[in-house]
């Protein structure tokens, strides 16, 4: 069995039942969130370049310090953000089938990765995040958050070789969906 790597596993473990679907469905939660949503919304918060957290190095292959593309958005449901998404893709990635990733604007990333047959998804690795990991802090930059951990998950979308990973973290209010 391989060591999880910083944490991220590959089963969620003492999930509450309210967010175990959520959390473990390999489809678009851009699909699942717009069929249980009269308003679906896509807000980016951050998009630029950026340095990828420690934890996204590995999976990535990406040198210590390397400026890469980063894309942060909050998905509202019905008025709500219901979940935070953070993406990194490796800065190779954006001569290749990627590019029109730095144009998304407001359209949901999730359409275009399960839309385009050529996209590959990894497997998802879980974890729960407390207030010291980068992507609480930053979820709560643009979001008022008053839980102590949250749910996340991650995987890597391939393309033409190159990889972009994406990690949605679960804020609290997707529960009463």
């Amino acid at each position: 069995m391989s060591k999880p790597l910083h944490g991220w596993i590959a089963h969620p473990f003492n999930v509450p039942r309210r967010l175990r679907h959520w959390l473990t469905d390999r489809g678009s939660l851009t699909q699942r969130l717009k069929a249980r949503c009269a308003d679906f919304r896509v807000q980016p918060v951050v998009t630029g370049y950026a340095r990828a957290n420690i934890d996204e190095r590995t999976p990535l292959k990406l040198r210590a310090g390397s400026i890469d593309y980063v894309r942060e958005v909050l998905l509202a449901c019905n008025q709500g953000n219901v979940v935070f998404a953070h993406s990194v893709l490796p800065r190779t990635g954006l001569r290749g089938g990627w590019n029109g990733i730095t144009r998304l604007g407001s359209r949901p990333l999730g359409e275009a990765l399960f839309d385009d047959h050529r996209i590959r998804r990894g497997t998802l690795a879980y974890l729960r995040l407390g207030s010291r990991h980068p992507l609480f802090r930053a979820a709560s930059r643009h979001h008022r958050i008053h839980a102590r951990t949250l749910w996340a998950r991650r995987s890597v979308f391939c393309l033409n070789g190159h990889p972009l990973m994406v990690t949605e973290v679960f804020l609290p209010e997707i529960e009463s969906l």
